[in-house]
């Protein structure tokens, strides 16, 4: 009847040993993620405009000149992007300004969105 405890005394003690000698985070990993997370936050916002069964083109470039500020030329690559590979970057930077210009565009019944880049 002895012998179980004394069993079981033994696998904890190798166990405990187990965790002691396992890796552990060291300052040096935990400032490079720390260094990953804040370049990951400094990256720039991108306003993604995509391609809608309901828009025209000439309307898609009216309003990427009236609302963004694009020339005429501009806007109608911009719309042609979008047109045929589905979307376009159309402005780009901190996020108050990127999801201002997104929220301007849905207002304008386009279909657009945000995301960081990266």
């Amino acid at each position: 009847m002895m012998s179980a405890p004394l069993a079981s005394h033994d696998a904890l003690e190798r166990a405990e040993i187990r965790a002691m000698s396992s890796p552990m985070a060291t300052p040096e990993l935990d400032e490079a993620l720390a260094v990953d997370v804040a370049a990951k936050e400094n990256l720039p916002w991108m306003c993604i405009v995509w391609d809608d069964p309901v828009n025209l083109m000439s309307y898609v470039v009216y309003v990427f000149q009236t609302i963004l500020g694009f020339s005429k030329k501009r806007a109608i690559e911009l719309m042609q992007q979008v047109h045929t590979e589905g979307k376009a970057v159309v402005s780009s930077g901190e996020k108050d300004k990127v999801e201002a210009d997104v929220k301007k565009l849905h207002t304008a019944g386009l279909w657009a969105t945000m995301q960081q880049g990266g």
